[in-house]
């Protein structure tokens, strides 16, 4: 059986794409970006395993879903999982499909692999490229400028100066025992939260 491992789910943000979305941050990764925000994620270990056709009657049991964003990790890693999601996704309603990827879609295609190609033909908007932190403009759904917005199906094309242009901003989602932050993050975002962070402390402690 064909499952995807999975690092992290967030079931509805607004912060990683047009609409209310459900994202998927799988695990595993072969590139090893300088500045990555999501470092834990990088080593190609098990983190939890997911059928796929669960997992998408998961993301359509959410209200008001109007979009899937799977980041990483490398998604295209697990390409023969991601198909089966998107293909059975497809089949129940035509959900919104964006997906970041280091590998860039000229190389995607060089690899001539019949299941990454399934895959680039049910996605919406393919982020491509590796996050180059000197290049990191501050703007719109992608760390830095030399990654590029594929609109490989129309749906999206009319609001392409939000992937570009649009204000960044992250979701805090509080969790039982953590934090996730869902978004690209503005420049400083770090050192901002933490002061708010601190300065929350005090008063709780006060």
């Amino acid at each position: 059986m064909t499952v995807l491992n999975v690092a992290e789910i967030c079931p509805a943000t607004r912060a990683l794409g047009p609409g209310q979305r459900f994202v998927i941050w799988v695990q595993g990764c072969c590139f090893n970006c300088r500045g990555c925000i999501s470092p834990d994620w990088i080593p190609q270990t098990q983190a939890t395993l997911v059928d796929p056709l669960q997992l998408a009657d998961c993301i359509l049991s959410v209200p008001r879903t109007e979009g899937v964003t799977i980041s990483g990790g490398e998604p295209m890693l697990q390409a023969a999982a991601l198909s089966e999601l998107f293909s059975y996704l497809r089949q129940k309603r035509d959900l919104s499909i964006i997906c970041f990827s280091g590998f860039t879609l000229k190389q995607l295609q060089a690899k001539a692999d019949p299941t990454i190609n399934k895959v680039l033909t049910l996605i919406d908007v393919l982020i491509d490229g590796q996050y180059i932190p000197e290049l990191n403009d501050n703007q719109g759904w992608r760390g830095s400028s030399n990654q590029v917005f594929h609109f490989l199906t129309p749906r999206h094309l009319s609001e392409a100066d939000l992937f570009t242009e649009r204000k960044r901003d992250v979701e805090i989602h509080m969790r039982d025992d953590s934090v996730l932050m869902v978004g690209v993050p503005p420049h400083n975002f770090s050192t901002d939260f933490e002061g708010a962070v601190d300065i929350a402390s005090k008063f709780t402690e006060a």
